[in-house]
């Protein structure tokens, strides 16, 4: 069999495997959630009408992880032990750290999540880690991860657009480290409306599968196709009306998973297109806070993050869903097409 027919095969399987994983499994752990009484509880501040979520079960982000985990796992064990291509015995030894490394960040991205959610829904403190107990934990996460690619994975190289690949030496660790904190924040702050961090990562992560596959890193185009797969699983459930919400447990870790791709192809400026809305989520809230502290009192916007200040607006959650994943494939889109 042709390898290009064998690779598309394989990458399509991964996320039909990881679909199917994912969205099966909800069927089973949305009632243990019910049953647990892990619900979410919606903040005063939040918009009034949100309210009528409130009891819908959180931490369903654990669907993706294990739908993401188990397919990967089998994809890559099929190709270890069928396909002539090895993506992880039959590649450089930078390339196998910069594949592992990622994952284990992501999951390590996943649990500080966890343990947010589990805070929040079992010590029924809603606001879950303190947010100086959360930043330790990033910073130690994203650190080690920064060292294991900066001194075994030759992470210092990276390619930077429209001049090429640049050697930045030791400035590699605190520009890993800044995307490894912000970002899974950044994800956090858009899990906001029913359907849209999903979606949007669900379009982020297909873009990172193609530019893995551009720059011939085929173990990460299987690390971004199994949890665009995974992910489209989970929506089944959380689409509006949602049925549940990934919590902390799936937007920190959604932040890691992208960083990862990005930075295990050596293109970490990537994530800036491909997460726009994740960084005007943020910026939205930045503005917000300034706004509110330098005119005593007044807003920028209705609310934020931005896409409160749409619902304030009038915008329904479907139609928010849709603008905002189509901005994100446009700018994703370019970005790719700029890959050499």
């Amino acid at each position: 069999m042709n390898e290009t027919i064998m690779r598309i095969g394989i990458l399509i399987g991964t996320a039909v495997a990881a679909f199917l994983i994912s969205w099966l499994s909800g069927r089973s752990l949305i009632p243990v959630l019910h049953r647990l009484k892990f619900g979410q509880t919606i903040r005063e501040v939040g918009p009034a009408w949100h309210k009528n979520k409130q009891g819908t079960p959180t931490m369903g982000g654990i669907m993706f992880i294990g739908g993401f985990l188990a397919a990967l796992i089998l994809a890559l064990l099929v190709c270890e032990l069928v396909t002539p291509f090895r993506p992880i015995t039959g590649v450089a030894f930078t390339e196998r750290v910069r594949l592992l490394s990622g994952v284990v960040m992501t999951l390590a991205c996943g649990a500080i999540g966890f343990a947010d959610d589990y805070i929040k829904v079992v010590k029924k403190r809603n606001l879950g880690l303190t947010s100086s107990q959360k930043m330790l934990l990033q910073l130690i996460v994203g650190t080690g991860y920064a060292v294991m690619l900066y001194f075994l994975g030759e992470g210092s190289a990276i390619h930077v657009p429209f001049i090429g690949t640049v050697d930045i030496g030791w400035w590699f660790l605190p520009l890993c480290i800044f995307f490894t904190v912000g970002f899974p924040n950044a994800t956090n702050l858009t899990d906001g409306v029913d359907g849209l961090c999903g979606s949007i990562t669900v379009v982020a992560s297909c873009c990172m599968m193609i530019a893995a596959t551009v720059t011939a890193h085929f173990g990460q185009s299987l690390v971004a196709i199994a949890f665009a797969g995974a992910v489209v699983g989970f929506l089944m459930w959380n689409l509006h009306p949602a049925k549940v919400f990934m919590g902390d447990t799936g937007s920190l870790l959604i932040g890691g998973l992208l960083c990862a791709v990005a930075f295990g192809i050596g293109h970490p400026f990537l994530l800036l297109p491909v997460g726009i809305m994740y960084i005007v989520e943020t910026l939205s809230v930045m503005l917000q806070v300034s706004y509110f502290k330098l005119t005593h009192g007044k807003r920028l916007f209705k609310m934020s993050p931005i896409h409160h200040h749409f619902e304030m607006c009038g915008w329904s959650e479907n139609k928010i869903v849709t603008v905002f994943s189509v901005i994100t494939a446009v700018a994703g889109a370019a970005a790719v097409l700029l890959i050499r």
